[in-house]
């Protein structure tokens, strides 16, 4: 199952366990504000590995990543 833009549901299934991979895009702007993707409760860290990687030529990187359990 591929979710895009819904970061409530996204964190909920991390809470649940649920999520194996992480396929990112990473666009180069900070903003101060919004949404985040992963919780910020204490609780257990949570491994990634790096399974494939890209940078494009207008900066976005596209980053895949395995969650290690």
């Amino acid at each position: 199952i591929f979710i895009h833009g819904s970061a409530e549901l996204a964190l909920r299934l991390a809470e649940a366990d649920l999520i194996d991979r992480y396929n990112l895009l990473v666009f180069p702007v900070l903003l101060g504000a919004g949404k985040h993707l992963f919780s910020r409760d204490d609780r257990a860290k949570r491994g990634l590995r790096l399974r494939e990687s890209e940078a494009y030529a207008n900066g976005v990187a596209k980053l895949v990543y395995d969650v290690v359990h």
